[in-house]
């Protein structure tokens, strides 16, 4: 998926999104948005996390969103009315540089620690687990659509239609009429591995690894300087961090 935008817009979005039929005009985030989020238990101690070094992104390269979809039965139809992302990549550069070229951004669900997806989710369907990764379950979602509205990054889509295919017999087939974003291939992460993106990137771009542990190759990577989180302002705590953003 290749979207161009601003740079400035993209760094300056706000928190306000809107979603047709959700029957919700707009959700602002504010110091309580946070207060109901649901962390429930997962392996203790750890704090999973991601870092994207974007002078490694190659911007024509989609291993990474070719991996997602296999590994986790994402619907792609190739049609933006029906697709859904869990990993997708954008191309910014500031307004008014003629001459300067796109930046490629590489975009997913922020796993923040303060989620106001799950916040708003009526039947606890998005909750955060205790290692930071946060879950949609499809078995309690009802499609409001709340958590899309909420979302500062405009990481969660909605399953309009029924994958097809099924791509993974080890995943189980997205059904439709439920919200959907990155979950850090969870599956692969309790099983020791890593998501499937990073393991398809192999420019080295994407960093996964424990927050928690200081010796870990993202806290390194973290504790570089130039790094940043998209919109660090609005107090979600997001678990995605980037160079050269």
């Amino acid at each position: 998926m290749r979207t161009a935008m601003d740079r400035r817009k993209f760094l300056k979005a706000s928190g306000i999104l809107l979603v047709a039929g959700t029957g919700v005009q707009g959700f602002r985030l504010t110091a309580d948005s946070h207060n109901e989020t649901e962390t429930r238990a997962a392996p203790s101690g750890k704090r999973w996390g991601m870092g994207i070094d974007l002078s490694k992104c190659e911007p024509e390269c989609d291993a990474c969103m070719k991996a997602c979809r296999r590994e986790n039965n994402t619907a792609f139809f190739g049609d933006e009315r029906w697709d859904v992302h869990r990993i997708r990549k954008v191309f910014v550069k500031r307004a008014h540089a003629r001459n300067e070229e796109e930046k490629p951004v590489v975009l997913m669900c922020n796993h923040c620690d303060k989620p106001p997806c799950a916040a708003v989710c009526p039947v606890k369907a998005t909750y955060k687990r205790g290692d930071g990764i946060v879950i949609v379950d499809p078995h309690r979602c009802m499609g409001c659509r709340y958590c899309m509205v909420a979302c500062p990054y405009n990481a969660r889509f909605f399953n309009y239609k029924e994958n097809p295919e099924r791509l993974n017999e080890k995943q189980p087939k997205r059904s439709h009429g439920v919200a959907e974003s990155c979950d850090f291939c969870a599956h692969l992460v309790d099983a020791g591995k890593r998501p499937a993106c990073v393991d398809a990137c192999e420019t080295g771009a994407m960093i996964f690894g424990d927050l928690n542990d200081p010796s870990s190759e993202v806290s390194r990577f973290v504790a570089a300087s130039g790094v940043k989180r998209i919109r660090e302002d609005l107090g979600c705590e997001p678990g995605v961090y980037y160079f050269g953003l």
